[in-house]
């Protein structure tokens, strides 16, 4: 079944993508939840008209994408995170938490754009993430998880117990 996409979908496409699908998930899922629409004859000819006159409008969005991506290789983002015994973090590291972490540096990236190989973080170390700023602009994005420098307690000196106080034989 061929499928008009109205919107992105991931592991499928994007929006306006011509895509090839099974009958039953076209049938079932994309068509009434509204992600997409039958690729009959009429819908790719308005198709193409509208990509004719986005395609102007796309090279400047797709320039700036450009630019941020230069910004954002030029970042560089330490997570800091706590760390139990050797380098393992007491939790994990997930896109949401990189996605905070660049914003905090200036950058706003919704971390459904952001994408972490192997899901989420649960060591110590320097990693790659993959952000999409743009269809055609993907950026691999370096950071390193660093162990966050908790302080030391003291160790309790034990307290001497005062003396219990003796019953006298008028009290009893």
């Amino acid at each position: 079944m061929e499928l008009i996409l109205k919107q992105d979908v991931d592991n499928l496409g994007f929006k306006d993508d011509l895509v090839q699908v099974k009958n039953g998930y076209g049938r079932n899922f994309l068509i009434p939840k509204g992600y997409a629409q039958l690729a009959t004859a009429s819908a790719k000819k308005v198709l193409a008209e509208n990509l004719k006159q986005r395609a102007f409008k796309e090279k400047k969005v797709v320039e700036d994408a450009n630019k941020k991506a230069k910004a954002l290789g030029a970042l560089e983002i330490k997570i800091k995170a706590k760390v139990g015994s050797g380098d393992k973090l007491f939790g994990s590291i997930s896109n949401a938490n990189l996605s905070d972490a660049i914003d905090d540096a200036g950058y706003e990236i919704e971390r459904k754009f952001i994408t972490i190989p192997g899901g989420l973080i649960k060591r110590t170390g320097k990693y790659s993430a993959k952000i999409r700023l743009h269809r055609e602009v993907i950026v691999d994005f370096p950071f390193e998880v660093i162990a966050e420098a908790v302080p030391q307690k003291k160790k309790a000196t034990p307290k001497k117990a005062a003396p219990a106080p003796v019953a006298s034989k008028e009290e009893e």
